[in-house]
């Protein structure tokens, strides 16, 4: 792992070199890691990519912030220092990473030259039973999250395991701070300031962030293409990884 330092802390980035066109900095959801994104950055035709461990997550120095606003802050601030040092352009997130994305193009003066949404959208709400399950007990809501036509659509069993052990170790703490951001997060009334061309891609099976939300993106944005992901959930790229990659390769060309 690489890193930088930013705003008194240190951020965890992994960084690949081959391939074509413009980088691609990776940016994962709540509770998550960079490890979410093996299948992208692992993918020697795609595009160079970076794919970042935002704050509290993964390697990364962790932040004393409250959920909401000043949890986005940082971690746009994140994903800034990030694509500064490796001169990545092109933001995509997953879910919350979509967020965040999002607020940096409205937010941050970083030159960008496209953005993609992968299950995601302009507002994320949280159900308030599954905040308090978190809250409550962290393992069931965890577990929760990975029966069929949740993160996944029909997933094996290597992968669920995988997904548990990485929301596991984000730890209980930062992945409520994360899906208490989410809910508060709301930019529908602003993303037709975004001009950058953008793809909107989202799983079928999605219930997190259904196709709704990404045909919203679609409508909203000036410049927005929306592809829905067959036989997938909420975690396309590493359960439809080539799907996934054919779509943002063919969008970058």
């Amino acid at each position: 792992m690489d890193t930088v330092s930013h705003d008194g802390r240190t951020t965890a980035y992994r960084r690949t070199d081959f391939g074509d066109g413009p980088r691609v900095c990776y940016i994962h959801g709540a509770g998550g890691s960079h490890e979410v994104w093996v299948e992208q950055y692992g993918d020697r035709e795609g595009p160079p990519a970076v794919a970042v461990d935002l704050s509290g997550h993964g390697d990364s120095d962790d932040i004393d912030t409250a959920a909401g606003t000043k949890t986005l802050d940082a971690y746009a601030d994140d994903v800034v220092a990030v694509c500064e040092e490796t001169d990545a352009t092109v933001l995509c997130g997953n879910s919350m990473g979509g967020a965040v994305a999002l607020w940096v193009a409205l937010e941050r003066d970083l030159d960008i030259d496209a953005l993609i949404l992968a299950d995601t959208g302009a507002k994320l709400g949280v159900d308030e039973g599954f905040l308090e399950s978190l809250a409550r007990n962290y393992e069931s809501a965890v577990a929760s999250l990975h029966v069929p036509d949740t993160l996944f659509h029909d997933p094996d069993d290597d992968l669920v395991e995988v997904s548990k052990e990485g929301l596991l170790r984000t730890g209980q703490a930062v992945t409520v701070r994360d899906f208490e951001t989410c809910d508060r997060y709301d930019v529908r009334d602003r993303v037709g300031e975004i001009t950058v061309p953008a793809l909107a891609l989202c799983g079928e099976h999605d219930p997190m962030t259904p196709p709704a939300f990404h045909e919203f993106l679609e409508a909203e944005l000036p410049d927005c293409e929306f592809r829905e992901i067959a036989d997938a959930a909420h975690m396309p790229m590493l359960e439809r990884p080539e799907v996934f990659n054919d779509a943002v390769r063919e969008f970058l060309a």
